[in-house]
């Protein structure tokens, strides 16, 4: 695993009481605030998933969507650091390529099954390629992106949400309902 110093936006230590169970002993954040989560409210969350179980079967890190905790358990206490991945967008979809195919040749292996057509990831690729040619100095708003494609309003949500989040497009306008996208 990398680290980068500049991932981490913040630490805290929960304590534990006896009676009480899991609290908030102090918090700190570096560099701008950013409101990820109300530590007060996951002290028990995140106390019972790092020193609960079995011992050595108890995690180091949790990855979450927009960051990931890394805990040193110190007596009872639990010191957490908080970070932000950095470039980790592309590793979680080549960790899913891998994922489906062990699947699918688990799949194959007990059962029988055929897996699922490699066609539809490939073309799921060809119509983000196409959109963001389409946006290339232009704005089209997700009804129009829509039509072109014949997909449905939760696959071209999902088709420019993953766009979105690998900064290949982003939100230009918005008009009612209608989102408008342009390419970066």
């Amino acid at each position: 695993m990398h680290f980068d110093e500049k991932e981490l936006f913040g630490a805290a230590l929960i304590g534990f009481d006896m009676i009480d169970g899991p609290f908030l002993k102090w918090k700190k954040e570096y560099g701008s605030s950013t409101n990820i989560m109300n530590l007060d409210d996951f002290a028990m969350n995140f106390y019972l998933a790092f020193r609960g179980g079995n011992a050595g079967k108890k995690p180091r890190a949790i990855l979450y969507d927009s960051f990931y905790i890394v805990a040193f358990p110190k007596d009872l206490e639990l010191c957490c650091l908080f970070m932000q991945p950095q470039g980790i967008e592309n590793n979680i979809k080549q960790l899913n390529r891998i994922a489906s195919r062990i699947v699918d040749e688990m799949e194959i292996e007990l059962e029988g099954i055929e897996p699922e057509d490699q066609s539809d990831n490939d073309t799921v690729e060809e119509i983000k390629r196409l959109i963001l040619n389409l946006l290339n100095c232009t704005e089209m708003s997700t009804p129009e992106l829509r039509k072109y494609f014949k997909l449905n309003n939760s696959q071209i949500w999902k088709v420019m949400s993953d766009l979105e989040s690998s900064n290949k497009v982003k939100r230009a306008d918005k008009k009612g309902r209608a989102v408008y996208w342009t390419a970066l």
